[in-house]
């Protein structure tokens, strides 16, 4: 299978909805209720997100591709924290489950990591929910730590990861 990743532009928002969205409703479902995971998956809001940090420019988008067919979404800027200036920020990483564990997402990984660093960061910085282990074991094995470090106020509880770039 060859795949190809590329940025994200205005007119991919249905794309980055749908990954996103199926993405949630496979690897989610367990660790956040039925109730929140309807209302953070209806399609048409993420795609609305989607259209407007494309339309003002807002982060970096991309897309990996799998024999043509889309299959693997991420999205990353400047960390959102405040008391992590200088860092970048992995908002998502998110891939269909058809093709979970074949190595997509590593490429996706690595890709987005290589950019951050050519975009002058040093390290890097993202939330995972501390029960998402599936999750945090493919970080963990792209060197990220975690940090100890709770998102205040966030239910279920989100962690915080670092690593070098």
């Amino acid at each position: 299978m060859a795949y190809t990743v590329e940025r994200a532009h205005l007119g991919d928002e249905a794309i980055l909805a749908h990954i996103q969205t199926e993405s949630w409703k496979a690897g989610f479902r367990g660790i956040l209720n039925d109730e929140i995971l309807a209302r953070c998956t209806q399609l048409d809001k993420v795609e609305a997100m989607y259209r407007r940090s494309l339309e003002s420019g807002e982060g970096n988008g991309y897309i990996l591709r799998i024999d043509g067919k889309p299959h693997c979404i991420a999205w990353w800027d400047q960390s959102r924290a405040q008391d992590m200036p200088g860092y970048a920020e992995l908002y998502c990483i998110h891939s269909l489950q058809d093709h979970w564990r074949r190595g997509f997402g590593s490429r996706m990984m690595e890709r987005v990591l290589e950019d951050m660093k050519n975009a002058g960061y040093a390290r890097v910085m993202l939330w995972v929910f501390a029960e998402n282990t599936r999750a945090r074991a493919f970080y963990e094995a792209h060197g990220f730590a975690d940090t100890g470090k709770i998102k205040p106020g966030i239910e279920p509880a989100e962690i915080c990861y670092v690593r070098e770039l």
